[in-house]
């Protein structure tokens, strides 16, 4: 993946992600923690830690967050990760660009999003797991892109940002559980921020009247309004006073009839510990066999005497 790169006050030109994956080693060292102990302590694969301590991979806020945490480092990962653009030498494509620009410049976005996480609120894994599925092909160059983004949202806070998941976003399996659990997990986090309201538009409540498509909402810093929405491989521009206030009300309406913030994250959380069972499950497929033997012995120990009930544990999702 590109890395961003800038220049020091001599001149010279350096790899933030290689500066900030020996701070990360030096802390664990200090805590005389192996990779495997952080990986394990932050609930990630070990070849992370190691990825980026080498300065090959872009680490996620959650993640400086985490070492911060669990290495008693007073903040100092986080304040360094918030230094860096990290994925300043980008490019979008042609037909994106000019939203990109708009994008760059608004205060204000509100967007509708149907089956997928928006752009500006996805994790690496996720992007990358959709952008293989649609074919590969500069697959990383288009995660950078995707993830210069979001600095201005998600560390700057420059703009306001709301946006209204259907709930087809967080039901839609992207790159299997783990890429799911963490995506999940990002949004819980970014709801947070000040600058971000997030909510869910839930399956059950037919009465609401959704947009028949993805759509944004821009307001740019002179108070020009835009409209735009997407085709396959191509934007979509509107900014008619009426189609606008049209879209405007349509929204409005679709987030008075949505879940409360508190009660999305309900859905989200349970959505994010559902596909966490699922890992649990999957990884005791493993075991089944020694199961079934020891069942298979508990029913001849007790062939003779009463049996003895066990609790079955629920199902995995």
């Amino acid at each position: 993946m590109p890395v961003a790169r800038r220049r020091t006050e001599r001149g010279s030109t350096s790899n933030p992600a290689v500066l900030f994956g020996a701070e990360l080693r030096h802390a664990r060292e200090a805590k005389s923690y192996s990779q495997v102990d952080l990986a394990r302590l932050l609930h990630v694969d070990p070849s992370l830690v190691c990825r980026i301590e080498l300065g090959g991979r872009v680490p996620q806020r959650t993640f400086a967050e985490g070492c911060d945490r669990v290495l008693g480092t007073g903040g100092l990962l986080m304040r360094l990760w918030a230094q860096v653009d990290w994925y300043a030498e980008v490019e979008h494509p042609d037909w994106f660009q000019r939203f990109a620009d708009m994008e760059a410049g608004a205060v204000v976005l509100r967007k509708f999003q149907m089956q997928v996480i928006p752009g500006l609120l996805q994790t690496e894994e996720y992007a990358r797991a959709l952008f293989v599925r649609g074919g590969g092909e500069g697959a990383e160059d288009r995660v950078a892109a995707r993830m210069s983004r979001q600095r201005r949202f998600l560390v700057d806070a420059e703009a306001l940002l709301v946006v209204v998941l259907d709930e087809s976003a967080v039901r839609m399996n992207v790159g299997g559980p783990e890429v799911m659990q963490g995506q999940l997990e990002h949004l819980v986090n970014v709801a947070r921020l000040p600058n971000i309201v997030l909510q869910v538009a839930p399956f059950g409540r037919s009465e609401l009247r959704r947009p028949n498509t993805s759509m944004t909402l821009l307001t740019l810093p002179d108070g020009h309004r835009w409209v735009y929405s997407e085709s396959l491989d191509r934007g979509h521009f509107g900014d008619d006073p009426a189609v606008i206030a049209r879209h405007e009300q349509t929204y409005d309406v679709l987030r008075a009839g949505c879940l409360t913030v508190r009660e999305s994250m309900r859905v989200i959380i349970s959505a994010m510990e559902g596909y966490g069972h699922h890992d649990e499950a999957r990884s005791g497929h493993g075991s089944l066999a020694q199961e079934q033997l020891q069942r298979g012995q508990r029913r001849r120990l007790h062939r003779g005497g009463p049996r003895i009930p066990r609790r079955r544990s629920g199902a995995g999702q």
